[in-house]
């Protein structure tokens, strides 16, 4: 990950096909954080994790003595430390607005997507996930018609947890319609042409829409 401004000793851990991950990886590349990036795998995790994380799980961010373990956490600390571009609203209205907006983006979409890729799901369970994201985002995307980002005229913390959720579509199995969901397909568009965008995509990324 490439980053040049604003020094940093921070290190990453991450799982490159994980979209959480992921998330914190866009705020890094928008904030241009030199982070040493560590890709790993649930499956095999580093030993010295389980000593910084009470959950031994991923993402986790290492800075100096502090160890954050909350993907949301870590992008809300990100924006304060490094104030340069700002990715969430200065005003306190509008900063709920938007934390509430990442919420639902949890509760609505995440929890499909968190299904879709588990091992654990049943037949039936994906197939409801996939039908059941797919008719959330159809029924949803004319509001992107409206702002050139979520709800915005800034790129703000909100696409950054919403890109990664678009960008796997494919790979999900899950396919929109073009002609419902035209603004929808613009936005995607705008977000994946974003160089922080582009320089987050760790290879397992690249190659689900490959």
């Amino acid at each position: 990950m490439g980053v040049v401004a604003k020094r940093s000793s921070m290190t990453f851990y991450s799982d490159g096909a994980d979209h959480y991950s992921h998330r914190v990886r866009i705020v890094l590349a928008e904030k241009g954080v030199a982070v040493d990036v560590i890709d790993c795998h649930v499956e095999d995790l580093p030993e010295d994790l389980a000593g910084l994380n009470p959950y031994n799980s991923l993402p986790t961010l290492l800075d100096r003595d502090l160890v954050l373990y909350e993907p949301n956490v870590m992008m809300e600390y990100l924006d304060e430390r490094f104030p340069h571009p700002p990715l969430l609203p200065v005003y306190p209205v509008a900063r709920a607005e938007s934390r509430l907006y990442m919420h639902r983006i949890q509760k609505d979409w995440c929890k499909h997507v968190d299904v879709l890729v588990s091992v654990k799901s049943t037949d039936d369970e994906v197939e409801a996930a996939r039908k059941d994201l797919r008719d959330s985002l159809v029924a949803i995307s004319p509001i992107f018609a409206e702002k050139p980002f979520f709800m915005s005229e800034e790129f703000t913390l909100v696409d950054c947890c919403l890109a990664p959720l678009l960008w796997r579509l494919p790979y999900l199995g899950v396919d929109l319609p073009e002609a419902q969901c035209k603004s929808l397909y613009e936005y995607m568009e705008r977000l994946f042409e974003r160089e922080s965008f582009r320089e987050s995509l760790s290879e397992a990324e690249r190659e689900m829409r490959d």
